[in-house]
């Protein structure tokens, strides 16, 4: 641990590539300004987006999961040939530490959890950000650990399944249901009334059983386009179906929704708004303090929960990674960072 107060450990990359390349660096400790404050992290999670930044480098346009235009302001941000972002961890939890002196919504010992985007920074000790930023008190029903993971999927969850119309008794498949926003997304389509239908590997069928899904499809085992039963929305979390695959399983005004998509779900969601009947829905989520506010009313209310597989300390993020792609991992993977 360092000695100095004015650094900190963290884990940091200065090359893509495996986890390999993630390693314990003591780097200067940051400074809150008069409207920042600065938080004591507590837990962070290896998400996809941890994934992807960290061995971005390999990443062609055709495996991103968006449009070209997308994959080169990313490559841009994140850097082409090195890493730019150091210190990944998009989602955290923690304690404030200390606060600017502009600051009016939270005070030293106030527990919180957010959400940091592509920023990123999370795998350390200390991180600082705006006191407007995604970040907001704890729920008192969830501990460091499982606050740590639920901020990211839940978000993205809420804020693009209120776009889908969902209405109670509706039939609504979540394909990718053991990830981060998928297994949100079975807690929210439930809360709506919906019928959920849970579609992941083998390794996540007992997890999103768990989370409430009335049924779970092994994608491995069978392929839910061609079983004969139609839906009235497929939430696809990383686009590995397509609008053509999946017409004969939605309902007459069923709809796709591509939580990824590419120019071509783009141009079919202009022309089946057009057209009518089944339609194409695509859609972003940013990531906002509103919304994560809606995410601990749900949490406090019992409505929403995450299932923790694995921890690992601070020093073992490389292992954290190697088992988040192992695909074994049985719900989040947790980075404790603070006891």
């Amino acid at each position: 641990m360092p000695v100095n107060d004015q650094v900190m450990n963290a884990v940091v990359y200065s090359e893509y590539g495996a986890p390999e390349v993630l390693h314990v660096k003591a780097v200067e400790k940051p400074v809150p300004g008069d409207k920042e404050v600065l938080i004591k992290v507590h837990a962070t999670s290896v998400n996809y987006g941890d994934l992807l930044a960290r061995n971005f480098k390999s990443v062609s346009t055709k495996e991103f999961n968006m449009p070209m235009l997308f994959w080169f302001f990313a490559r841009l941000f994140f850097g082409f040939r090195k890493p730019k972002v150091k210190i990944l961890g998009s989602e955290f939890s923690g304690v404030i530490k200390s606060v600017g002196k502009s600051v009016k919504s939270f005070k030293p010992g106030d527990q919180v959890f957010g959400y940091l985007g592509q920023n990123m920074g999370a795998y350390a000790e200390y991180l600082r950000m705006p006191e407007t930023g995604t970040l907001i008190l704890k729920p008192e029903n969830m501990n460091f650990d499982e606050a740590a993971v639920v901020s990211y999927g839940a978000i993205m969850a809420l804020h693009l399944l209120a776009k889908a119309d969902i209405r109670e008794g509706h039939k609504v498949l979540i394909n990718g249901a053991s990830g981060s926003i998928g297994s949100a997304a079975v807690q929210i389509a439930k809360n709506y009334g919906a019928e959920v239908t849970g579609v992941c590997g083998p390794s996540g069928l007992e997890v999103v059983k768990n989370l409430g899904a009335d049924a779970v499809i092994n994608y491995r085992e069978q392929d839910f386009t061609k079983n004969n039963r139609t839906y009235d929305l497929i939430f696809d979390v990383l686009g590995k179906t397509s609008f053509t695959a999946c017409k004969k399983a939605l309902n007459p005004n069923g709809r796709y929704f591509r939580v990824s998509f590419k120019m071509r779900e783009l141009f079919q969601m202009l022309t089946t708004a057009i057209t009518g009947g089944k339609r194409v829905i695509c859609a972003i989520a940013p990531g906002s303090r509103k919304d994560l506010q809606s995410v601990k009313a749900l949490i406090e209310a019992g409505k929403l929960r995450v299932i923790i597989d694995k921890r690992f300390p601070l020093e073992q993020a490389a292992e954290a990674h190697r088992h988040a792609i192992s695909g074994s991992k049985k719900g989040s993977v947790v980075i404790t960072v603070a006891s």
